[in-house]
């Protein structure tokens, strides 16, 4: 069943029946929930904040020592979903690489997946700050990146200094 055939059987529904599926979808499903939450008290502050505390905690969980980039990543996505603008997206992704660098920066050098997660969102990051015209208003930010990396191994400084001039005309 694609979205047309969905579509053309809530067209079916009476008001009062819609309602009630779509009072039953947020009180079975979490992100459902979320979504209309959002949707009719939109606070972006408030939200992000709840994402961004998500991110933090997949590189320093309150319980136990080991990072979960996964959480992370997925942190972000959900975020996404929830149709934020584009000037928080860019925010949460750089605030991923932030923390994952400063996690190196406290625990010393980690490993190769780690630094590629960190590499490939700090690459979407910066292309999806471009298609946005905010690559400006995060430029202070993606510096302080490269340079809070120049003591960490695995190539991981030099790539990112490969991807930032991808975007930036520092030179």
């Amino acid at each position: 069943m694609g979205l047309s055939d969905v579509k053309k059987e809530l067209r079916k529904l009476d008001k009062d029946k819609l309602i009630n599926l779509i009072a039953d979808l947020y009180t079975k499903n979490k992100s459902v929930k979320e979504f209309l939450d959002f949707y009719a008290t939109p606070n972006e502050n408030e939200l992000f904040n709840k994402y961004r505390n998500k991110v933090y905690e997949a590189f320093y969980p309150k319980r136990g020592f080991n990072y979960n980039l996964k959480d992370g990543k997925q942190a972000i996505t959900d975020f996404k979903k929830l149709g934020t603008s584009s000037q928080w997206i860019a925010d949460i992704m750089l605030f991923y690489v932030e923390t994952g660098v400063q996690f190196t920066n406290d625990f010393g050098d980690i490993n190769e997946p780690f630094y590629s997660s960190m590499e490939s969102t700090y690459l979407a990051a910066l292309k999806f700050m471009k298609s946005e015209a905010l690559l400006d208003t995060f430029y202070d930010r993606a510096s302080k990146i490269i340079d809070n990396t120049i003591n960490i191994g695995w190539g991981f400084h030099d790539c990112l200094i490969d991807i930032y001039y991808q975007f930036y005309d520092d030179e």
